[in-house]
């Protein structure tokens, strides 16, 4: 299960270490002939340090037929190529890319202030306790404790602001503030010394910053006097600002994540293709030096107690690397069947691409299509990628559950939200429709569905409430 659970992209490291634990185990490419030498060396020089006793009687019946039998029969057990599997395009050496994280970025531009000794530690502590996203969400009660026991530093609560407000200085603009609205302020405010004209919004952040964020936009235009166009127009300056200053910078960068798929599916022609990712299909096998050790360890005349405890050895990690093949092996079956099931299952989806096609499907289906337990559908639902001519999906995207229609017909859940999308997102942004009105439209269109169901759906798509989606 838990070599099931390990994403396409994380499973070659997860062969190395297995390599690296266990030398019986090899892959194809390479060899390891000469180790495997110096190993078998080593095991018959100081055959003579060991008196024979009666304590070797547990070495006795030491069956290794099964290990060094002559042919390449064995070997092709154990060898994971598959013709069905492509050989990757990828290299075996990737590119990786040297990056800066966000508190590194902070750090060398911390460099560039004056600050003494003391200063400085402070000024490290403030980094260090940002978060990701490039907030300080520490209380400076707390900065001055973690400065006295970890730094053995006596700063005051003046001295700690005195830093905050020089790492606010600092790019990108917004970090180190303590809430979003003063990320706001911030990011405006270093606009305003540019020369821009932000006067109008930073009023309505210092002092209508509630209201702003529930969109009571009359109660702002009534207390600053704003006509539409100005107020239009601060809202424009504050929208293009950034809430998350820190999640733009280093390796922290989501939107430059992506996806390895497991999978692929290509239509050729009205018939779909199943394609595993070559990765999980490493070409691994028995080392031939450990089966050779066995062998020669079968010829020899003199079996002393070193070299029994030797071949069990050897027999157990050679027992260990058949296992973990055949757990690769299974892994791959596993993938395979589900992923097989469930393109069969929403076929018209992979022909199409319209998610209005997709029909109900629950874990339960698949599970009886596969004869896989219900536990393990889930974990392959939820950890791997399929990537189709229309995008790259989770496999969890084609579950939903069902819903009646007037005429009795059961839909998938993921269609009716996907008309609600669609709904939202035509709609008139000055009189964006309530859940009422949305309720009522899906009902037009023959589904059966409470408004308390329609309110659910809308938030599971994160879309908020008709008055915050409200536009001038």
């Amino acid at each position: 299960m838990k070599l099931l659970q390990v994403p396409t992209a994380n499973l070659e490291e997860r062969i190395k270490e297995e390599l690296e634990e266990n030398p019986a185990l090899e892959v194809t490419e390479e060899s390891h002939d000469d180790n495997f030498e110096e190993q078998q060396d080593e095991f018959e020089s100081g055959e003579d340090e060991y008196e024979m006793d009666g304590s070797e009687d547990e070495y006795e019946n030491i069956d290794i037929s099964e290990y060094v039998s002559d042919g390449d029969d064995d070997v092709a057990d154990y060898k994971l190529r598959d013709d069905n599997y492509p050989d990757s395009d990828e290299k075996k050496t990737l590119p990786f890319k040297i990056e800066s994280s966000f508190h590194d970025v902070l750090l060398d531009q911390l460099g560039m202030l004056s600050l003494d000794e003391k200063s400085f530690k402070i000024a490290e502590q403030v980094v260090g306790s940002l978060d990701d996203d490039g907030y300080l969400r520490r209380e400076i009660s707390s900065i001055v404790d973690d400065l006295a026991f970890r730094q053995n530093v006596d700063a005051s609560d003046e001295e700690i602001e005195e830093i905050i407000h020089q790492i606010q200085q600092f790019d990108p603009p917004g970090v180190c503030a303590r809430d979003l609205r003063e990320c706001l302020l911030l990011q405006l405010r270093r606009q305003l010394v540019a020369g821009k004209d932000v006067n109008l919004a930073i009023q309505v952040l210092d002092k209508y910053f509630e209201e702003f964020t529930k969109k009571h936009y009359e109660k702002i235009q009534r207390g600053l006097n704003l006509n539409d166009d100005q107020l239009r127009e601060v809202i424009n300056a504050i929208i293009k600002l950034n809430p998350k200053p820190g999640g733009n910078v280093g390796e922290i960068n989501k939107a430059e994540s992506y996806v390895v798929p497991d999978f692929f599916i290509l239509n050729s022609g009205g018939k779909l293709e199943l394609t595993l990712n070559a990765k999980n299909a490493p070409d691994l096998r028995i080392s031939e030096g450990y089966r050779d050790m066995l062998k020669e360890y079968d010829k020899g005349a003199k079996k002393d107690k070193r070299q029994k405890e030797a071949v069990m050895f050897i027999k157990q990690k050679i027992d260990s690397a058949k296992w973990f093949i055949d757990m690769i092996k299974q892994r791959q079956h596993t993938l395979l069947s589900t992923m097989d099931a469930i393109m069969n299952y929403q076929r018209e989806f992979f022909l199409t691409g319209d998610e209005t096609s997709l029909r109900p499907m629950i874990l339960k289906d698949i599970a009886e299509v596969t004869g896989l337990d219900i536990s393990t559908v889930s974990r392959v639902a939820n950890s791997k990628f399929v990537q189709t001519e229309f995008g790259t999906y989770r496999l969890k995207f084609f579950f939903s559950e069902s819903l009646s229609t007037e005429s009795g017909e059961e839909v998938s859940t993921r269609e009716v939200k996907k008309i609600l999308s669609d709904l939202i997102e035509g709609e008139e942004k000055r009189k964006p429709l309530s859940d009422e009105r949305l309720t009522e439209l899906l009902q037009e269109k023959g589904y059966n569905i409470a408004r308390r169901t329609v309110a659910k759906y809308r938030e599971q798509l994160n879309i908020p409430v008709a008055r915050l989606r409200k536009e001038l």
